[in-house]
């Protein structure tokens, strides 16, 4: 029941905020953002999205507006990265749209979980929750395929596990905190760090 509550409240803040997809698609041009990806991303998140180091995101497939939301967020300084904040400082709005819409249109590679015991322990936990913590069930959110809703909670299927884990702890301790609502503040909060590599390393070969 709190979950379904949370999500009507997050569907209410996109409908109010006038968030919407299909329009930020419309007017983003990915074709525009390739010189940029040769030029700045390809180094670290590879030509086509699929980063081939574990501590940096894959950007394939991820909802072009949640890509949007993080860029100008890292330029704002509103999420924390040095190294983001040098990238994105020369970047125009329509550059962060076009580069968003560019990422979402390339496909993930496929990917599959390393620790077989671990993974099986983070699909409990993604699927149910720690009812003994108060923790909710991730799929309540980024549903259970991983496929996250737009801006709101970004698609994690396939993502690194090292990267999720990151996350995580950064979100547990407030490093990061770009959140909507401190939704996963305050679920980082509930979680162990045993949890958070068991959950990184199911999403990890989630598809």
């Amino acid at each position: 029941m709190k979950q379904a509550m949370a999500m009507a409240a997050v569907i209410g803040l996109m409908a109010a905020s006038g968030v919407n997809a299909e329009t930020m698609a419309a007017k983003a041009d990915p074709a525009k953002a390739q010189q940029i990806v040769n030029t700045v991303c390809v180094a670290c998140h590879g030509a086509d999205g699929n980063s081939p180091a574990p501590a940096n995101p894959k950007l394939a497939s991820q909802q072009a507006d949640y890509l949007n939301k993080q860029l100008t967020n890292f330029k704002s300084g509103e999420r924390k990265s040095a190294i983001m904040a040098g990238m994105v400082a020369s970047l125009s709005p329509e550059d962060m749209k076009n580069l968003a819409a560019y990422f979402s249109g390339q496909k993930l590679a496929p990917a599959a979980a390393q620790n077989k015991v671990l993974a099986e322990r983070g699909e409990k936990i993604y699927r149910g929750g720690n009812a003994d913590t108060g923790l909710p069930a991730c799929s309540g959110c980024h549903g259970p395929t991983g496929s996250g809703l737009p801006v709101m909670f970004p698609r994690l299927a396939g993502q690194h596990g090292e990267y999720i884990e990151t996350q995580l702890k950064n979100f547990h301790t407030g490093e990061r905190s770009n959140d909507p609502e401190k939704m996963m503040r305050m679920v980082a909060l509930k979680m162990s760090d045993q949890e958070m590599k068991a959950v990184a390393e199911y999403i990890s070969g989630l598809h």
